[in-house]
């Protein structure tokens, strides 16, 4: 201890390195890879796949699946079905496919069908779920109304920004940027970025021609008339 650090900011400093180096350990210890005893309660679970420390919530294992080499961060949310006993043996109602790397806080609510394509990637906070709560009734609570499900499926080689949310009933393609914070419903075709609440598609690959700035319609644009204020980095 230096002569000149009073005993008091001594021990705050060494409790702080060792809580540090707890964390860090409880890290590299409670990741789930595909041999720990959680992944086993997977209906597939690949190999060098990793659900990251701390706090995953997991509900339904039985019928959650994830490819190979596949990542998922910390604080995510991982739900497949009600909150009740699910009989195993039946179909996955959530798919993760190989390579997929799934940003800080994702959440996956699944009571149908969701399924994400191989080398897709997430950023963070993004929320995915095949079901919405049923509101037409203005005499009842939304939270008492019976729930609307329509799966959903993310093609591959997808990139899902920072804090976006695909609702119910969509279908994305293959090779598709979502802006960050949009809000997806419906059906994206390949090969195109999106963005906005709704989201709308701004940009798309045309063959032959590239990348070419879009109307709201998805009709391309002419040369040149592109905004400086359309939105097209991912986030």
């Amino acid at each position: 201890m230096s002569h000149h650090t009073p005993p008091r900011r001594f021990a705050e400093r060494l409790a702080g390195d060792v809580v540090l180096w707890a964390w860090q350990r409880a890290e590299r210890l409670a990741t789930v890879g595909h041999t720990s005893r959680l992944a086993k309660r997977f209906a597939r679970f690949g190999e060098k796949s990793t659900i990251t420390f701390p706090s995953t919530v997991i509900h339904g294992e039985s019928r959650i699946e994830i490819g190979e080499q596949a990542l998922i961060g910390p604080y995510a949310t991982l739900s497949a079905g009600m909150p009740v006993p699910l009989d195993d043996g039946h179909d996955p109602i959530v798919s993760i496919g190989d390579r997929c790397w799934l940003g800080k806080g994702i959440g996956i609510v699944a009571h149908e069908r969701v399924e994400i394509g191989n080398d897709t990637c997430a950023g963070h906070f993004v929320y995915i779920t095949d079901q919405n709560h049923g509101y037409e009734n203005v005499d009842e609570p939304i939270s008492t109304q019976l729930w609307k499900n329509a799966p959903v499926t993310i093609g591959a080689d997808c990139w899902l920004g920072h804090g976006s949310v695909i609702l119910p009933g969509t279908t994305i393609g293959r090779h598709v940027v979502v802006a960050a914070g949009s809000v997806v419903k419906g059906e994206i075709p390949d090969f195109c970025v999106v963005a906005g609440a709704p989201a709308r598609i701004v940009r798309r690959y045309l063959p032959d021609v590239g990348w070419v700035y879009t109307d709201a319609d998805g009709t391309p644009r002419e040369a040149g008339q592109a905004t400086p204020d359309t939105p097209t980095d991912p986030g």
